[in-house]
């Protein structure tokens, strides 16, 4: 095992720590105002890890930190000669289920070529024939009337394959999308230019915890929080008041900029599912 010293190790606790600040201390203050963000606050909403967990610091499995305790550093680590480290054998033990079920997404995920044809039409498609009241971000307008976004859905049509995407879709836009995406389903359909599949690299890290470094948890918190910076902007929402300018997909050059985006993010993507599968 790698052993840290303490200076070591709390300079690295210090380091993530106020890097995290950096996003959860404008969100706790929006939360205590009672006010919401539909960019910034998402991740904090949509995903299970609380920004206390998002915080905390773990060294990842294989790490011992010298002149730790196991009451410091919680019920998941266990003492060594050297100091304190993860038990990993407990926490492989007790979510050997979960783990495999990750590791095979991941691993079928990155086997499949992008695809970079979608345009971001399931933000349409959760609005699909609804009215500015009931749409979920109702605070916001939506660039086009609902007939004309209704308009778009029917003439572009939707290519979603990521079911925690298609489960939000208004009832009369699911016969519409090409797929029929189900939690059973989701080995076999996910596939690495879908921006909710990289997004989703974050939860699979925050479940990983404390097996894998908070380091890469947070790395994959940045592209997720950059994806729902997109999604909003190519979304039928008009967020240009809080300085996200519209990504107009439902012309040919917003179409192309998306996809050129949603490639990058592709890109930078791959290299956190390979950390996490290495992890695994």
């Amino acid at each position: 095992m790698e052993v840290l010293a303490p200076d070591a190790w709390r300079a690295r606790r210090l380091a993530h720590e106020r890097r995290v600040d950096g996003w959860v201390e404008p969100h706790l203050a929006r939360r205590r105002a009672g006010e919401r963000h539909p960019v910034e606050d998402f991740l904090f909403t949509y995903y299970s890890h609380r920004p206390a967990q998002l915080r905390r610091w773990h060294p990842g499995a294989g790490v011992v930190l010298a002149g730790a305790s196991v009451d410091e550093l919680g019920r998941d680590y266990r003492a060594e000669p050297a100091g304190v480290t993860v038990d990993a054998a407990a926490v492989r033990a007790r979510r050997a289920t979960s783990i495999d079920w990750i590791r095979t997404l991941l691993t079928r995920t990155a086997a499949r070529p992008a695809q970079l044809g979608c345009f971001g039409m399931h933000e349409w498609a959760m609005v699909y024939r609804q009215t500015q009241q009931e749409v979920r971000h109702d605070a916001w307008p939506l660039r086009l009337s609902p007939a004309d976004t209704a308009a778009v859905v029917e003439e572009r049509g939707v290519r979603c394959s990521h079911f925690d995407a298609y489960r939000f879709f208004t009832a009369p836009a699911r016969p519409l999308n090409v797929l029929t995406p189900t939690r059973e389903r989701q080995h076999e359909l996910e596939q690495p230019g879908c921006l909710h599949a990289n997004m989703d690299l974050y939860k699979w890290a925050y479940k990983l915890s404390p097996l894998v470094p908070s380091e890469l948890v947070a790395d994959c918190f940045a592209l997720a929080r950059d994806i729902r910076t997109l999604d909003m902007r190519a979304s039928p929402y008009d967020l240009a008041a809080l300085g996200y300018p519209p990504v107009r997909i439902e012309t040919a050059p917003g179409r192309a900029e998306y996809a050129a985006a949603q490639r990058e993010f592709a890109d930078r993507a791959a290299p956190l599912r390979e950390r996490l599968l290495a992890a695994i």
